[in-house]
């Protein structure tokens, strides 16, 4: 934050979340008033003619590339071939604000700036990534751009569906025209197994850029997408690159998959599989301290979410934190969050930086939560854990053949999770008997167990679900008083796996064949009738936790849960706020105030703006939104004034923006 202004998709580099901006208040949250909305550029896309160039309506420019070839954005999902036919709908990046003007990414991979004071489009900038051969690997989505100054050298920079980084000038959306091949770079150029252009739908694996690249020291750091609907064992490995930020010159790849036997981490991947295996990349938002030279990069899954048979061993630096030297790309520490993963638990989310006063002695700490319900802290220079974390016995019995499990993972002994971990008869649902005897019924034939409990065949029931307990957007931190907040759901997955059958696509021993969260009557998973919980409650939550010490100062249910109290067979129990009402939208911290968006409970029952109390938890305040909130709150100071924005759905969603009333 620098002058009430929004640089970073998280506030700044470190990720808090905060700021110290006070306008906003408990007294007039609930009356903030709408001064203006913007429709996203993904509506209306620009195309040249005889005459000039005009605006025309998505659905036109699509239903015409499709037409040109109608196999455009077909992709093979691991079952069958199916279409990724762009949509405008996820509108879920965090907008920038310097200088008066918000800057802003949509689905479509556009950027866009946008007068922070009137919500006029002041500049739209088209890479037309979605003219690419196959879709990006989470069509279509973008979490947000970063932005660089030098003086009156200022830049907008963003990654693309199709694999290129795009530079283009602040003021006027053009491309930079000094900065790689006029104004964009490919990210795919050195990297192996891939190749540009490739229409082997089965054999190839698109690779993209969905969230912003974070820029410290003039360098340009981008992590990127990689499909995990994968049939082959092969794919492309997630290596995290840089950029000089005045030239695109390429700096360093940081390898999270080895490239030979003689680097570090080889002997984790097992048979040489590192010479094949890919992902293992960073797919979210990283955080960056510019005064120790260091990025923090929180890595994912390797190639196979659930079935490691093809890269026995630990696989370093899958589901690590690592934090690298931004000059160099050295590694200067690591730390691995899961060994050998089969479960999907990504570190899917920015580390928080904060500094924090532990037994006496002052510590610059990172704190990573995770999709596990974790949260790891450790000394951002050294590395050190601040609590001690222990390798504990997990169950290693599966019925996959190949399958090497790891005997141990890693637990920290403080704090103590945030979220539900693993699966139990004791932990099902029980309002009434009835109820939780359907439960007993609806979880018969899967596997229950506790966290880390392996995949099997007949499909192991697994808490916090594959979307993890945080989510993507991950947590805040109060600089003030070192408490980290963090929103999480209380959510199962269950994932089918079957052998590839002979003559069928693909090379993996097992295949994911689908993916139940329990949510449906066609789930996989475990499902209750009439759209019961299967779990106890809450079902999603905010959980403050004060860093000093490694304790939860208080945990909260997000919403009353009305979906569920409104049941028939539940309306006249007499039950507790239930949650259930958050979504993927990140919190964000004021002087005073606790901001979160949830899916109902409004005037209306509809999505709305909560204010909370940030010691106690204690809901303040509530702001009615037209429709659900997409992405996570941010809030700018201008003319003296503070305004509060956010994206939000719709037939085209958008950016509201409020302020506090005259």
């Amino acid at each position: 934050m620098t002058d009430g202004e929004w640089r970073h998709h998280a506030g700044d580099l470190g990720a808090t979340r905060y700021t110290p901006l006070d306008q906003i208040t408990a007294d007039n949250f609930s009356d903030l008033e709408v001064v203006w909305r913007w429709n996203s550029v993904d509506s209306h896309l620009i195309r040249a003619d005889e005459s000039g160039t005009s605006r025309v309506p998505v659905d036109i420019v699509l239903d015409q590339l499709e037409a040109e070839e109608p196999n455009r954005w077909t992709m093979w999902d691991g079952n069958e071939y199916r279409s990724g036919r762009p949509s405008i709908r996820a509108l879920v990046a965090t907008p920038l604000m310097v200088d008066g003007v918000l800057y802003i990414s949509t689905p479509l991979y556009q950027a866009a700036a946008i007068d922070a004071r009137t919500g006029r489009t002041l500049w739209s900038h088209d890479p037309r990534g979605y003219e690419a051969g196959t879709p990006p690997p989470q069509p279509w989505r973008h979490r947000g751009v970063a932005y660089w100054e030098d003086g009156n050298d200022r830049r907008v920079v963003w990654g693309t569906g199709d694999g290129y980084l795009v530079a283009v000038d602040a003021d006027t959306g053009l491309p930079v025209e000094d900065f790689g091949d006029r104004g964009r770079v490919d990210l795919l150029d050195g990297l192996p197994r891939t190749t540009r252009g490739e229409r082997d739908l089965v054999n190839f694996v698109p690779l993209s850029s969905q969230s912003p690249p974070i820029i410290a020291r003039d360098t340009i750091v981008v992590g990127n997408s990689i499909s995990d609907r994968v049939v082959t064992k092969e794919a492309p490995p997630g290596w995290v690159r840089a950029y000089d930020v005045r030239t695109g010159q390429h700096k360093w790849d940081f390898h999270t998959v080895p490239y030979s036997a003689d680097e570090f981490g080889s002997d984790t991947w097992l048979q040489e599989s590192w010479r094949y295996s890919g992902n293992t990349n960073v797919w979210s938002l990283m955080s960056a301290d510019e005064d120790l030279g260091l990025v923090y990069l929180p890595i994912g899954t390797a190639t196979g979410d659930y079935y490691g048979g093809h890269r026995l061993g630990d696989n370093l630096f899958s589901e690590s934190l690592v934090a690298v030297n931004v000059d160099t790309g050295d590694r200067e520490w690591h730390f691995q969050m899961v060994h050998h993963g089969l479960w999907d638990y990504d570190n899917h989310s920015a580390p928080n930086l904060l500094d924090i006063m532990v037994e006496g002695q002052t510590v610059k700490a990172v704190a990573q939560v995770t999709k596990q319900g974790f949260l790891y802290a450790f000394d951002r220079l050294t590395g050190e854990p601040i609590w001690p974390i222990e390798e504990r016995p997990v169950a290693t019995d599966t019925d996959l053949e190949g399958e090497v499990v790891a005997p141990t993972q890693p637990f920290p002994t403080k704090p103590e999770p945030f979220e539900y971990q693993g699966t139990s008869i004791d932990e099902l649902v029980d309002f009434t008997p009835e109820i939780r005897q359907m439960a007993e019924a609806a979880v018969e034939n899967f596997r229950l167990g506790p966290l880390y409990t392996p995949q099997m065949l007949r499909g192991t029931v697994m808490r916090p679900s594959v979307g993890g307990g945080a989510t993507w957007s991950g947590a805040a931190v109060d600089p003030d008083t070192g408490l980290l907040y963090v929103p999480s759901v209380n959510r199962h997955s269950t994932v089918l796996l079957t052998e590839r059958a002979p003559g069928e696509l693909g090379n993996r021993r097992y295949i994911r064949r689908s993916l139940g969260a329990g949510s449906t009557s066609t789930s996989i998973g475990p499902v209750m009738p009439q759209g019961l919980p299967l779990w106890k409650p809450p079902y999603s939550r905010m959980t403050a936790i004060d860093m000093n010490l490694g304790d939860h100062i208080w945990m909260r249910p997000t919403g009353n849960g009305d979906r569920y109290r409104n049941h028939p067979m539940l309306r006249d129990l007499n039950l507790p706020p239930l949650g259930g009402d958050a979504g993927s939208s990140g919190p964000l911290l004021t002087k005073t105030l606790l901001i979160h968006a949830l899916s109902a409970g409004g005037s209306d029952g509809g999505p709305r703006l909560v204010a909370y109390d940030k010691a106690t938890g204690n809901e303040l305040a509530s702001l009615d939104l037209p429709s659900g909130a997409l992405g996570s709150p941010m809030t700018y100071l201008l003319d003296g004034r503070q305004y509060l924005s956010v994206t939000v759905g719709g037939e085209i969603p958008g950016v509201l923006t409020f302020t506090v009333p005259d």
